[in-house]
């Protein structure tokens, strides 16, 4: 009898689980940015997630939580209850976390959602320095007559724009003095644009404000197709004689081990809101490349991603995972 009343006691918490996996969700979703307001990250996907509650009918409400190299969103992203009530957005520093020692998990640690869509570094100077550098070529004579000279603000050690500025060190064989901020792109290009820094280096979105206002020059993208309409003056380092390419990539994650069923739901909805129209139109016209991977298929990406910064990392003397 005592086996029986356990039985029916399961089952009807597996029926009550069931049901609440099938009404999901019943109230406003968070979704956690490792980054500020105004980033790259967050004005890029922000439109991503307003057709994403649309679709799935309850709101996505953003908290952003900056600092640590994108560390401190990530861990709060891992810590929460595996309920799909919180999510979060995952970038290009997720995998090499765990290479620099910063946390002791990386992407395999969380419940892949989707990558959404993956774009290009750019570099840009100030023009309010001592030398207000007009084109690429120019900034790269002055820095290999004058090694260590020419300051270059970068995202945490660690983040994409970090990486971006020791690849551009390797590839062009030039010395500038690196220094990493805080925050994600958004305190780059203030930096800056401030004329705090001679250059910097940070995705197009953050800087686009700036470039605008004239506060900073756009030099170079590193990656393989210019920016569009009226910013296809600044060349690709391809196209300067640099074999140099980076790809910085957003997608979504949840904290480890959330149910199937829900992660599949918040997959579906998140597919669907990248395939709309308007949606394609934004990312688009911010220079993105539009790519939806869900589930291992984005884990695959990260993997692949993580053994390229490993042997960055390992050659700045950086790696801290072997």
């Amino acid at each position: 009898m005592r086996t029986l009343l356990i039985a029916a006691f399961a089952f009807i918490l597996l029926l009550g689980v069931g049901e609440a996996a099938e009404k999901y969700p019943v109230k406003p979703i968070t979704v956690i940015l490792p980054v500020e307001t105004g980033s790259d990250g967050d004005v890029n996907l922000r439109p991503v997630l307003q057709k994403a509650s649309e679709i799935i009918g309850k709101p996505m409400v953003v908290v952003n939580k900056p600092g640590g190299g994108q560390s401190i969103g990530y861990r709060e992203i891992h810590a929460v209850r595996p309920d799909g009530y919180t999510i979060g957005m995952a970038s290009t520093s997720i995998a090499s976390m765990r290479l620099l020692g910063m946390l002791s998990y990386d992407h395999h640690g969380f419940t892949p959602i989707g990558l959404v869509y993956t774009t290009y570094p750019i570099i840009y100077a100030s023009n309010k320095t001592q030398r207000p550098f007009r084109t690429m070529e120019e900034m790269i004579a002055f820095a290999k007559a004058n090694p260590g000279e020419v300051s270059m603000a970068t995202t945490a050690i660690g983040g994409i724009y970090w990486v971006t500025a020791m690849v551009l060190q390797h590839a062009i064989g030039i010395k500038l003095n690196i220094i990493p901020q805080e925050g994600s792109g958004g305190f780059v290009v203030t930096q800056v644009a401030g004329g705090h820094q001679d250059i910097g280096s940070s995705g197009f979105s953050a800087a686009k404000a700036q470039i605008d206002a004239g506060n900073v020059r756009f030099l170079a993208v590193v990656g393989s197709r210019r920016y569009p309409g009226k910013y296809d003056y600044a060349p690709m380092l391809k196209e300067l004689g640099y074999n140099v390419s980076i790809n910085s990539f957003t997608g979504l994650i949840g904290p480890p081990n959330m149910p199937k069923d829900i992660t599949d739901k918040l997959i579906k909805t998140f597919e669907m809101a990248w395939n709309d129209p308007g949606v394609q139109k934004h990312l688009i016209g911010r220079n993105c490349i539009p790519l939806y991977l869900s589930g291992e298929r984005f884990i695959q990406f990260c993997d692949k991603e993580k053994e390229t910064n490993r042997k960055i990392l390992g050659d700045a003397g950086l790696l801290k995972e072997k």
